[in-house]
């Protein structure tokens, strides 16, 4: 299993940019798929972007594409999401989380599927 530690969390307005980090340790890195996900109060947590052991296919939920990109850095060992055009409902803790990377086609984004994870950052954008 990878450690994971996210950074980047903060106050911005509406319409305004964050960038999250999320830095591995381990020497496997480069064969986990990577993921973000965010937790708002009273929700469930839910998933935002994915990307694939190698970078190559990303995944992103409805309400944030466009919006969101999400990229890794093997050299750094260290995933982003940079955020833009944020808007209030974008307001929740975001967790990175990991895996081995699963063989094939088959990538699936239920949060079941990741078994490391951070502790969280806490976004919060105002109106």
């Amino acid at each position: 299993q990878v450690q994971l530690v996210e950074s980047g969390g903060g106050l911005v307005q509406a319409g305004g940019s964050l960038r999250l980090s999320c830095a591995a340790s381990g020497r496997t890195f480069s064969s986990y798929d990577m993921a973000w996900f965010r937790q708002a109060p009273g929700k469930e947590r839910e998933f935002v972007a994915a990307l694939n052991s190698n970078g190559a296919s990303t995944y992103y939920v409805e309400s944030v594409k466009g919006r969101f990109t999400i990229s890794r850095d093997s050299a750094k060992n260290t995933v982003y999401l940079q955020m833009n055009n944020l808007k209030p409902e974008d307001t929740a803790v975001y967790y990175c989380a990991g895996r081995l990377a699963y063989d094939g086609s088959w990538f699936p984004h239920g949060a079941a599927h990741f078994g490391s994870w951070g502790q969280g950052t806490q976004v919060t954008v105002s109106s």
